[in-house]
């Protein structure tokens, strides 16, 4: 048996096991849905009941078991828990400015994280995978393993570690003169050996992704993100090195070239993806890369401007960039690129996402998905989120409408339940 099928194989007695011990296991309590979305084949069925033994579902019943506590959720569409692909967890997102990094302390930016971890989970997102942060003490790895022990209540967290940039590059949060004397962040490599040497930092405290800056970017105020800044040679070691110790490497890539570049280095998403052209749109086919498009942030860009202390000349670029963003996307659909939902932005918006990839060319269906299943697949979960099954986790959200017909519902979030545990609950 080759390797491919004894990983399949592997796989299906994984979830076989799963789905056999949570049916096996002490119902506890049940979830009434009007209307349950079953993600993965698009039917809606009406007025079934999602069975829970603590943490995990055990089955979706026709009728009420007896003797359970009943959520009741009979005026509401439920669906999976969501995920946000592409989240930063750290500091104050509504400070915009170029040097907000250099006024907060490590701490205070992971008080902030706590703080911004419960907007998400009150939107609905119960799982998140942190596209990376300049804080050299890697507070999200702190947040995450906090999550996951209880100490804190927050969404699921994967996480990348730096984001790992060439000197000047989109990365490269000194933003001050020359002469100022801040010290070269960590997460800076200017050649192939220095792509190893950040990269294995990075997953020795505890990354689990890889985040490269292909191409230079937006926010900040020196980078030019048409320009391709790591090299094909740079992110093909960074995804040898990641790959062999298990880790996945995404890259933040704008202008086309460094789109290109990382794909053909292996990466396993792009980022943003706003200038993809036409080949590079065949090349992300070709390798089944993923594309977590981040479109509301740019478009959101346009409405806060220079209000929340944003350089000028970042907005200027953010202006001229939003030409590309929509023929870039259709191009993405049209090659039926996997598409993942990501934000990259103040998590107050969160939700508003949906409404963008509908806007560019996805069905609501579609854009469910990318924040459901896709977003699971992506981040390495399926097997425990992203669809209402049994022996997945009781992830669950009810919003009030019919997002299979009007996507913006998904911004009415009235429910929230993460492993079981009912984070909101509509008001009375």
């Amino acid at each position: 048996m080759n390797r491919f099928w004894r990983g399949f194989v592997g796989s299906l007695l994984l979830l076989s096991g799963i789905a056999l011990c949570a049916q096996s296991a002490a119902p506890t309590a049940a979830v009434r849905a009007g209307r349950l979305i079953d993600v993965r084949s698009g039917q809606v069925a009406n007025d079934v009941y999602i069975v829970l033994a603590k943490d995990r579902i055990v089955r979706i019943a026709a009728s009420a078991p007896a003797g359970l506590p009943v959520i009741d959720l009979s005026r509401y569409t439920v669906v999976p828990g969501l995920i946000d692909s592409h989240a930063h967890l750290l500091g104050n997102p509504k400070d915009q400015s170029s040097t907000s990094g250099l006024r907060m302390s490590s701490a205070q930016k992971v008080l902030w994280g706590v703080h911004n971890l419960q907007t998400w989970l009150d939107h609905g997102f119960t799982a998140l995978r942190d596209a990376c942060e300049s804080d050299s003490g890697y507070g999200q790895f702190a947040l995450r393993d906090s999550v996951e022990k209880g100490l804190v209540r927050g969404p699921r967290i994967v996480s990348a570690g730096s984001c790992v940039s060439l000197t000047g590059g989109h990365g490269d949060g000194n933003v001050l003169a020359p002469d100022s004397g801040l010290a070269e962040g960590p997460n800076i490599a200017d050649t192939v050996d220095d792509i190893g040497r950040v990269v294995r930092r990075d997953i020795k405290y505890g990354a689990d992704w890889i985040k490269l800056m292909a191409t230079g970017g937006v926010m900040d105020p020196i980078s030019d993100y048409r320009v391709q800044e790591l090299s094909e040679a740079q992110m093909a070691k960074a995804v040898e090195v990641a790959h062999r110790a298990g880790k996945k490497v995404m890259a933040h890539a704008e202008g086309s070239e460094g789109i290109k570049a990382a794909v053909r280095a292996g990466v396993d998403s792009i980022e943003h993806g706003t200038v993809l052209d036409e080949e590079g749109a065949r090349l992300m086919e070709e390798h089944g890369t993923w594309l977590v498009p981040t479109l509301y942030c740019f478009q959101h860009d346009m409405e806060t401007g220079l209000s929340q202390g944003r350089d000028p000349v970042s907005f200027a670029k953010g202006v001229a960039i939003m030409k590309e963003q929509g023929p870039a996307f259709q191009r993405a659909v049209a090659h039926h690129l996997k598409i993942a939902y990501g934000l990259d932005d103040d998590p107050d918006y969160v939700s508003k996402e949906f409404g963008a990839l509908v806007r560019g060319g996805l069905t609501p269906l579609e854009a469910l998905r990318a924040a459901t299943i896709n977003g699971a697949e992506l981040t390495g979960r399926i097997q425990d989120i992203g669809t209402l099954e049994p022996g997945k986790f009781a992830d669950i959200v009810a919003v009030d409408g019919d997002p299979l017909s009007d996507i913006t519902v998904m911004e009415k979030v009235v429910f929230v339940m993460k492993g079981g545990e009912t984070i909101k609950s509509p008001a009375k």
